[in-house]
């Protein structure tokens, strides 16, 4: 039986008394959480747990149905998995017996980082749990996959749970099945499990009853200390914004200002995190005017605040302010994910009504065609909307905690249960990360704006179509005439590659469509300096995917952003002596990164 346990270090003698304290000590802070958990409250986003319960249930009752209306095709599923079994159990039999060359009856994907201990292949308990597991989970996707009778929105919706559950129930995430955290648990003699009931219970607390995963430390991590440190100063604000503009770090700038509109999903200073990494710094430094706006995290007094708010009180309300500042009509703009969709609705706004206002326009994992929309799109269709509605009704806002949870979701393994195992089961506290701080700096958003994002974009896909009304104005993207640099990543599951490629074709002025190394985030936050991944050029944007545009395109090394700042200034080149912050009308109100970024969920 002892070589079926995994090896365990010399340098620490296990302790049975030490132990059984702390085992003592971790279900005690253990019970604490658990009693946390279950006072009674207003959950934390207004909305009842089983209403996504529901949806889960309805959803995989859809895949139950279709395989138990005909036996015949639920026998043969349920042959393959038991002679999967069998073929398991007998490989496991000949391992016990001394056979040294048995091939593994499934080994889990190079990749996958969950399985990286050395005691899952060598170790016989280890190695059948973890291939029982494979097994499970392959049969449990082949479910789905092979579920002809689903429509495609139920299939992905129920590949989605799937993986969600797998992901739950992997033996990795549990102390008794997991050669690593049975090991340290040995070592420590448990107090790695009183650690992190300790900080379970602690995140408990902070999300009032609802865990809130730390995925970074936050003691040295401040916005305006560590991160948004580019100079500058809040010139305006209304109840939708902070407009900010930055100290001019250059003798002579760009004659045409710059314009960024970040998603109002997440804060703004994912484009100024340290100063090594800040895109805004980079504009700054490279001779830019640069204006950024800071929305709001609001509550329930702006629950009727809506997407044509966002876009008068927003980008034209800092066209104006910009204009009055810097005597230019006209300005460079950069939207972000949701600000870049809301960056082109404007657009087309403007066009609509014949105004020129701007020079050029980037959009930065952008999507104004949803037709292949990104993951995301598994929390859309008519029922779940209207139950989010319904929801939002109480408190007036999304609150920030659903749509976090929403994208970590996403990426569960990575962001949710390697923290559950390291954080609570290990009793490591993480390092200090801005990326993750960030990630975790969770905003609200107005019942009425999300709403309308949701459905005339994700439900509809009206703005593509040219159907899409905003502030009584139909919006045509084809009359948008400026030229567009439109960067995607091509490991973006948020806002595919393909997804944005396929909506390039919808403006009427040349774009520039280019496809970066890395993923929704990293893609785009790649600083020269570091010199990571890579990107893709091409003259062209009508290619049938992806990767038939690759075959024509040219691979670059390092990061994107050079060659936008060259793209930028091909228009108006001319320069002009920096100008000042301000003036009489706009004084500055206070220091960047300004106060509405501060106000947390």
């Amino acid at each position: 039986m002892s070589d079926m346990l995994p090896e365990t270090s010399t340098a620490k003698k296990f302790d049975p008394e030490a132990f059984a304290r702390n085992l003592a000590q971790a279900m005690e802070c253990g019970s604490q959480a658990l009693a946390t958990m279950l006072k009674p409250s207003e959950p934390i986003d207004g909305v009842k747990p089983p209403t996504e319960l529901t949806e889960i249930v309805k959803t995989l009752t859809s895949v139950a149905t279709y395989w138990m209306s005909d036996q015949t095709r639920a026998a043969e599923l349920q042959t393959k998995l038991g002679k999967s079994y069998l073929e398991l159990w007998g490989n496991a039999s000949k391992k016990l017996a001394g056979e040294t060359a048995v091939a593994p009856t499934i080994e889990p994907p190079a990749r996958d980082k969950r399985f990286a201990d050395p005691d899952w292949r060598k170790n016989q308990f280890y190695e059948f749990i973890m291939q029982a597991y494979l097994l499970t989970s392959q049969w449990a996707n082949e479910l789905v996959e092979k579920a002809d009778g689903l429509d495609p929105h139920t299939k992905r919706k129920a590949a989605f749970y799937i993986q969600q559950i797998t992901n739950a129930m992997a033996p990795s995430n549990f102390v008794p099945t997991n050669p690593e955290l049975t090991r340290l648990t040995l070592e420590n003699s448990g107090d790695n499990l009183v650690r992190g009931m300790k900080m379970l219970a602690e995140d408990i607390a902070a999300g009032k009853g609802h865990l809130k995963i730390r995925q970074s430390d936050p003691s040295n991590l401040e916005v305006g200390v560590n991160m948004a440190t580019t100079p500058g100063k809040v010139i305006f604000q209304n109840e939708i914004m902070q407009l900010i503009q930055y100290t001019p770090a250059t003798e002579t700038v760009l004659r045409t200002p710059l314009l960024i509109v970040p998603p109002w999903i997440n804060k703004f200073y994912i484009l100024d995190l340290k100063p090594e990494k800040s895109f805004i710094k980079y504009c700054v430094d490279q001779g830019l005017t640069v204006f950024v706006i800071s929305w709001v995290n609001p509550d329930k007094r702006l629950a009727d605040k809506s997407f044509a708010d966002y876009m008068k009180l927003g980008p034209l309300t800092a066209m104006d302010v910009i204009e009055k500042v810097t005597g230019e009509l006209k300005v460079h703009t950069i939207g972000y994910c949701v600000g870049g969709t809301l960056l082109a609705s404007t657009l087309a706004w403007l066009a609509e009504r014949r105004r020129q206002r701007v020079t050029s326009a980037t959009f930065l994992t952008t999507q104004v065609d949803f037709t292949h929309a990104g993951d995301l799109s598994v929390f859309v269709d008519e029922g779940q909307i209207s139950a989010l509605e319904r929801d939002m009704q109480t408190t007036g806002v999304l609150e920030g905690a659903r749509m976090a949870m929403a994208f970590n979701m996403l990426r569960s393994n990575d962001l949710i249960w390697s923290y559950v195992v390291s954080n609570y089961l290990k009793g490591q506290p993480p390092a200090a990360f801005d990326l993750l701080h960030w990630n975790s700096d969770a905003t609200r958003m107005p019942a009425a704006n999300h709403s309308y994002y949701l459905r005339n974009c994700y439900l509809d896909n009206k703005l593509s179509a040219g159907t899409m009304v905003l502030d009584d104005t139909p919006l045509d993207l084809s009359k948008v005439k400026v030229p567009i640099y439109n960067l995607a990543t091509r490991e973006d599951h948020i806002a595919p590659a393909e997804s944005v490629l396929y909506g390039s074709q919808f403006f009427g002025g040349p774009v520039k469509y280019v496809l970066s190394g890395s993923g929704h985030i990293a893609g785009v936050i790649n600083p020269p300096a570091a010199n990571k991944y890579q990107y893709w050029t091409s003259e062209t944007i009508r290619a049938g995917s992806v990767a038939e545009w690759l075959k024509g395109a040219q691979e670059h090394k390092g990061s994107w952003w050079p060659d936008w700042r060259e793209w930028v200034g091909s228009f108006d080149p001319e320069q002009v002596p920096a100008r000042g912050i301000g003036n009489e009308t706009y004084q500055p109100i206070e220091d960047a990164p300004g106060s509405y970024v501060r106000v947390r969920s």
